[in-house]
């Protein structure tokens, strides 16, 4: 199961703000850091569509102001061949429908409700993973953005922010949806048609369109909610099992 650092009952105590960071250092020192290319990483599929050049670069912002299916399907698909992600912030975020977008949950690690340690605890996670998704508790000074904008360069890693950020390298922003599978009454999610605004730093706003999950995108997808490897498509999967939702 996924490593959690948070104040609920049978896990980590919350402790002093510095003991709770120097405990994520702790946990962190024992990853092996799965570094990306130099550049990046390269996004299959209709992902690819929505970043400057399909790539998820090294030592940059993103942001996705408004969707943790978009957030989900970018961080599977980035993490394919093995690596670290973690999540900060998002206590409402979904573990059965993180395994439906291909998420290891096994190399995935969640800090639900970091508080007013957030940007620490976020710091922390960058100078040891190669992907972390935040959602700040707050708004952000110039001279925080500017500090953990020169982390970034530094160890490479990439930040996804639910929400909005200063110099970001990309905007996202769903402002349309359409889900499959429902009849009247009746039937399971299959699927969901996303329109996705995308304002890139040196480039104009535009539209794109993309359907979740992405069956071209890395090598691991689902059915009805559950994992299912491309190369053994075989696998069954009961069919009574709905297909899980995320906003």
């Amino acid at each position: 199961m996924s490593s959690t650092l948070d104040g609920t009952p049978g896990r980590a105590a919350p402790g002093t703000a510095a003991e709770r960071v120097t405990e994520l250092r702790e946990r962190m020192n024992g990853m092996q850091r799965a570094r990306w290319e130099p550049n990046g990483r390269a996004l299959p599929g209709g992902l690819a569509g929505l970043l400057p050049n399909g790539m998820l670069r090294s030592g940059v912002v993103y942001t996705v102001e408004n969707s943790t299916s978009l957030i989900m399907a970018i961080l599977g698909a980035a993490t394919t061949d093995g690596g670290w992600g973690a999540i900060v912030g998002l206590p409402d975020f979904g573990v059965e429908a993180a395994l439906g977008f291909g998420i290891d949950l096994e190399r995935l690690v969640l800090v639900p409700s970091p508080g007013d340690q957030w940007l620490a605890v976020t710091a922390a996670l960058v100078d040891v993973l190669p992907l972390v998704v935040v959602r700040p508790q707050r708004s952000v000074g110039a001279a925080e953005v500017a500090r953990l904008g020169a982390r970034l360069r530094q160890t490479g890693c990439t930040l996804l922010v639910a929400g909005t950020w200063a110099q970001s390298e990309a905007a996202l922003r769903v402002t349309g949806s359409r889900w499959e599978g429902l009849g009247t009454g009746h039937g399971y999610l299959s699927g969901r048609d996303l329109t996705v605004a995308v304002i890139d730093r040196n480039g104009p706003r535009r539209t794109e369109r993309l359907h979740l999950p992405d069956r071209a995108a890395g090598e691991a997808g689902s059915v009805d909610g559950l994992p299912v490897s491309r190369r053994d498509p075989a696998r069954a999967v009961p069919a009574a099992r709905r297909h899980p939702v995320a906003g």
